[in-house]
């Protein structure tokens, strides 16, 4: 490791001009990757509804329709402006009273259930069907040309306008994200640090790693917005910690060596050691990610794991460069750091060890029941500003023709007309159900198949395949929905087992059954695997027990608030964010834990050990955590993502709430199991019996 850092010192201005060049092409990369907005999109592939999408995109050209009211026209008018809307380049079809009848016949002629479905008062509705998926870029340019050629009185809704308008909130709000979290950093350091320069020092050099991250996803081809949020903000809370030890060990190295170079040599070759050790953990905990069949946490995971990675790369090698480059300013930019040492924690702690147990116990009863019990949402519109004009869109059809979900049925073209009509009539008798849309419904009893339009035939069936549309009053993710869905599908199998219910409402239901799954399966992975890696590097049984109970034991607290306030968090929070604390914050514990596994070594009371780990690494980890809080905090105050505001709220509340179980309940296990620790530790029981020989006691 020492001729490392020797490289390192030797090569620094090397190190930092391929450094900056190499921002180039990772700006080009982070341009070119490619944010998909749609969270849906992440489903398993191989499951029916994901399939059925397939089969819609393939057979019918479309993966994608928006509900599109028209207020206050006349029927030329809305006539004239569905003729506009058509020739709205990746717009395949729009289903309206002239794509059946001249508008010079009535509309009171239609079927009552297709006039009541789709007229209310002086608003008609029409059905945009684009040619691509919901979340495709071509698709949200559609919604964005269509909003242009509409006016004021027309109202564009379903899941492509949710998706378009959470794009431009997000492209919005991103860098304002970014901003936020580097100038709450930045006050956190500039209160921490013995100089106001090395935190702006520590910034650039995080912010490079960042700039490399963002750049490389480019060989994922595309990334979630979630992930391109929060990967910067967490990169940066979670590796200020690799620069905060070098600077730290680099101030040591000063005391034992005159020559600057020399100590950071030796200080770059100590925080590798360390530093590999803790960041293990953490790339872990993101890694267990990537074990949810829903493959968002597949996308988050493997941008954090990799951003990591080029933390700690930078923390050796870029961090150490620009310190000795900027010596002189860093000298005299020095001051006396504003958070004082806590030399006296240690012994308070082990004082009242037996208090800080109880308390941790007493707590974790309530804690798990609101863990087990919060409300979560998946329904993903519901939180987004209620001025957006998706959102204001869906309001109205909800108002207005009592609507809150489209589902689309596939059946088999080979199915007689006369099934489908009577499989039909049973769907409407399906609580919840407003109408529903086929061939039968559209030309009814008095229109003969051969008057039927070919684009309507076209955009309703083919060779393979009949399309129906069924509408819902239920909203999208409620327990009436889903049960309306299982409903549905049990009638249509009835009748066409290769039928197949798709659409928002089901991909949710979906989404809840498998991320309930995922939720027990990361966990399991997290847990074990970090588990795994603190008993290797502390060759004991016990301790990873200890330490991971800890945590987890915050992290049950973390997540068990939104219970007794009342607040519901996004289904992806449920998952992830246990994980995140997990593996950010374990680091903590780790820290702590090998301070006092050295005092112990060295011939240390039981007290002693614990008082003096304590008291040597409370600083540390309160300044870590407050960089971790720093970074995420600000960001979930102004959101107005809820996806991204409730993550990152949960992650910086669980810093804080991880920084004190560790202070303060970490020190008591210590105290209370550290007979267990030395008999369930193998360098210890080793140490324990040479003791005796040398003592005379074993020959």
């Amino acid at each position: 490791m020492r001729k490392f850092g020797k490289g390192v010192v030797k090569l620094r201005i090397p190190i930092l001009i391929i450094s900056f060049l190499l921002l180039i092409p990772s700006f080009f990369g982070y341009v070119g990757t490619r944010v998909n907005y749609d969270i849906l999109s992440y489903l398993p592939k191989d499951i029916e509804t994901m399939v059925g999408q397939d089969i819609l995109v393939d057979e019918f050209g479309t993966g994608a329709f928006s509900m599109f009211m028209v207020e206050g026209m006349k029927p030329k008018e809305t006539a004239a402006l569905k003729a506009q809307i058509e020739k709205t380049e990746h717009v395949e079809k729009v289903i309206w009273y002239d794509s059946v009848m001249d508008i010079s016949v009535p509309m009171e002629l239609m079927p009552d259930e297709l006039y009541e479905a789709f007229n209310s008062g002086d608003c008609t509705l029409m059905i945009i069907i684009f040619n691509e998926t919901t979340s495709a870029d071509s698709t949200m340019e559609a919604i964005e040309e269509i909003r242009r050629t509409a006016d004021k009185n027309c109202f564009l809704s379903g899941m492509s306008a949710v998706v378009t308008d959470t794009k431009n909130l997000s492209e919005k709000e991103a860098p304002v994200y970014v901003f936020i979290a580097v100038l709450l950093t930045c006050i956190v350091l500039s209160l921490a640090m013995d100089s106001y320069l090395v935190s702006f020092i520590f910034l650039v050099s995080i912010g490079m790693a960042v700039i490399y991250n963002l750049g490389s996803n480019i060989i994922f081809g595309e990334i979630s917005y979630i992930t391109k949020a929060l990967s910067a903000v967490l990169q940066l809370g979670v590796t200020m910690d690799y620069s905060i030890f070098l600077w730290h060990s680099y101030q040591e190295q000063q005391k034992s060596h005159g020559d600057k170079k020399e100590a950071m040599a030796e200080a770059i070759g100590e925080t590798l050691s360390s530093v590999v050790g803790s960041s293990i953990t953490t790339v872990a905990g993101f890694i267990a990610l990537c074990f949810m069949s829903f493959m968002l946490g597949m996308d988050l995971g493997l941008v954090m794991a990799k951003g990591v990675v080029f933390g700690v790369a930078a923390c050796v090698t870029i961090l150490p460069s620009l310190i000795l480059v900027l010596d002189k300013p860093l000298e005299k930019t020095r001051h006396r750091a504003l958070i004082p040492d806590m030399d006296q924690i240690g012994k308070f702690v082990t004082g009242h060890f037996m208090i800080f147990a109880i308390l941790f116990a007493i707590i974790l009863v309530p804690a798990l029941y609101g863990y087990r019990n919060a409300e979560v949402y998946y329904n993903l519109d519901e939180t987004l500003p209620k001025d957006l004009q998706s959102i204001i869109a869906n309001e109205k059809l909800e108002g207005e023709f009592d609507m809150n979900a489209t589902h689309m049925l596939l059946v088999n073209a080979d199915i007689p007309a006369k099934d489908v009509k009577h499989m039909s009539d049973e769907m409407k008798q399906v609580p919840g159900v407003s109408w529903i849309l086929g061939l039968n419904a559209v030309k009814g009893a008095a229109l003969p198949d051969e008057m039927v339009p070919d684009e309507l035939k076209e955009a309703l069936s083919n060779e393979n395949w009949q399309l129906l549309l069924v509408g819902s009053r239920y909203k999208v993710a409620s327990e009436e929905v889903n049960e309306q869905c299982d409903v549905l599908d049990r009638i249509c199998k009835s009748y066409d087992p290769e039928g197949m219910l798709v659409g928002e409402a089901p991909c949710t239901k979906d989404l809840i059954r498998i991320t309930d799954k995922d939720f027990k399966t990361v966990s399991v992975v997290s847990i074990g695997v970090i588990f795994l890696i603190i008993m290797f590097v502390f060759q004991s049984v016990s301790l990873p027990v200890i330490l991971v109970a800890v945590i987890e034991g915050a992290i049950f607290v973390n997540m068990g608030i939104p219970f007794y306030t009342g607040t519901p968090i996004p289904f992806i929070a449920s998952v992830v964010i246990g994980t995140i604390q997990l593996g950010a914050t374990v680091d903590y514990a780790i820290l702590m834990t090998t301070r006092y596994r050295r005092e112990r070594s060295a011939g240390a009371e039981k007290r002693e050990a614990v008082a003096v780990a304590c008291q040597t690494s409370a600083k540390s980890i309160l300044v870590s955590a407050l960089t971790f809080f720093a970074a995420t905090f600000g960001v979930g105050m102004y959101s107005n993502i809820d996806m991204i505001s409730s993550l990152c709220t949960l992650m910086a509340r669980g810093a804080i709430i991880s920084m004190v179980s560790v202070i303060f309940i970490l020190p008591s296990m210590f105290m209370i199991f550290d007979g267990l620790i030395i008999a369930s530790t193998w360098k210890e029981k080793i140490k324990k019996k040479r003791e005796k020989i040398k003592g005379g006691e074993v020959l």
